[in-house]
């Protein structure tokens, strides 16, 4: 039997958001320099992006389809899944904090680039202990518990998230200019500026 699809799509959609997650960290280490504008522009896209795919999208689908079934199949995962559930409600709010404080230091000047800087690092982190933890706790748990009823069920759902950033679809024409501007602008990996 081939692997749930939707497991593929967890994973690329980890790591899409894990490399736009890099950029990011290389964009604020480099700093604004004559194209002040043009960085503060993509950061916001960027964060845009992370508020509206990640925290509107994915997690939900993890949080109301697939970490309920894998704890009722396997109440040993109750730990993780208890730790993920905190980290999603952190991770709204969170990213949330980190726009206020790029426009902090976009409208305030310089004095502001420390604070930005270090909550970005630490969401950097975060996020990134937060998806290997998914992928070598979770993933594999629902690999061996959940059933095929299941999985089509989880599948179907995820199939709709259509993340351009993943590389295996087109941007909306609603989303077009937002994932445009962070292609264009954005360094490697996730862009090509």
């Amino acid at each position: 039997m081939a692997p749930p699809r939707s497991l593929q799509i967890i994973r690329d959609e980890h790591a899409s958001l894990a490399a736009l997650l890099q950029s990011m960290r290389m964009l604020v280490e480099r700093g604004p320099d004559a194209g002040r504008h043009r960085f503060f522009d993509v950061l916001r896209a960027m964060l845009f992006y992370i508020d509206e795919y990640p925290e509107r999208l994915h997690h939900p689908k993890e949080s109301n389809l697939l970490f309920p079934r894998v704890v009722k199949a396997s109440p040993s995962a109750l730990g993780a899944i208890d730790r993920l559930e905190r980290d999603h409600m952190y991770g709204e709010k969170a990213v949330r904090e980190l726009q206020h404080q790029l426009l902090a230091w976009e409208l305030l000047g310089p004095s502001r680039r420390q604070a930005f800087s270090e909550a970005l690092g630490r969401y950097v982190d975060f996020y990134l202990d937060h998806m290997h933890l998914e992928e070598s706790v979770v993933l594999p748990e629902a690999e061996k518990v959940l059933t095929a009823a299941d999985w089509a069920e989880i599948d179907a759902a995820f199939e709709q998230n259509a993340d351009p950033l993943t590389g295996h679809y087109p941007p909306s024409a609603d989303y077009e200019r937002l994932f445009g501007l962070i292609v264009q602008r954005a360094p490697a990996p996730i862009g090509l500026g």
